[in-house]
């Protein structure tokens, strides 16, 4: 292998789900067995690096200063539902059983990884709720005890005393597991089973 090689397998290493095996078919692909694809590759990801940016509203990602879920006049605006990543919010727009808007916060509170709430994206949250007209908060955070300690922050320090309607999101989904990887009956089930939280 050479230098320049080694060096690109170890940035593919570096992306979420590759290991050794799947950087070095990745790199094989792009620079001997489809090197025309390469180009492109680059390019798209040069574009979508100065366009794509954070919703301000909510996190999602957009190309301008709201997404299109926010952008949406048919979406309930009263209704949030508050999930942890973008994939999250995905996959839950691929069941089409969530009809509100959405709060994504990148990611959960945890202190032994040293994320606090200064980390997340709860500033926005508490302005959208200043800003009124938020009636229900749908909890779809992952059902282990991060997710538990995100969801009972939101509800003790963001909902506080004010007349917001918390539920969560469980029926279907396993203990541990996440939004994103479940199929889009379970997630509909959890939604149209959500529960008042606490």
């Amino acid at each position: 292998m050479t230098p320049a090689f080694e060096n690109l397998l170890q940035e593919l290493k570096h992306l979420p789900g590759l290991g050794f095996r799947s950087a070095e078919r990745i790199a094989m692909h792009l620079l001997v067995e489809q090197p025309e694809t390469l180009e492109a590759l680059m390019e798209s990801m040069v574009a979508a690096r100065a366009a794509v940016r954070r919703c301000e509203s909510c996190g999602n990602l957009a190309e301008s200063a709201e997404c299109a879920v926010c952008e949406d006049e048919r979406r309930s605006p009263s209704s949030l539902c508050v999930v942890e990543h973008v994939p999250d919010l995905i996959a839950i727009e691929r069941s089409s059983a969530w009809k509100g808007k959405y709060h994504v916060l990148h990611g959960k509170l945890s202190p032994i990884h040293g994320i606090g709430p200064q980390d997340l994206n709860f500033q926005s949250l508490i302005e959208r709720i200043e800003a009124g007209g938020i009636s229900e908060f749908v909890l779809a955070l992952s059902n282990d005890i991060e997710g538990q300690a995100t969801c009972h922050y939101i509800q003790e320090e963001i909902v506080g005393d004010r007349p917001i309607k918390v539920t969560r999101i469980g029926f279907g989904l396993p203990s541990g597991g996440g939004v994103t990887y479940a199929d889009s009956v379970t997630l509909r089930s959890a939604l149209e089973g959500r529960r008042d939280y606490l």
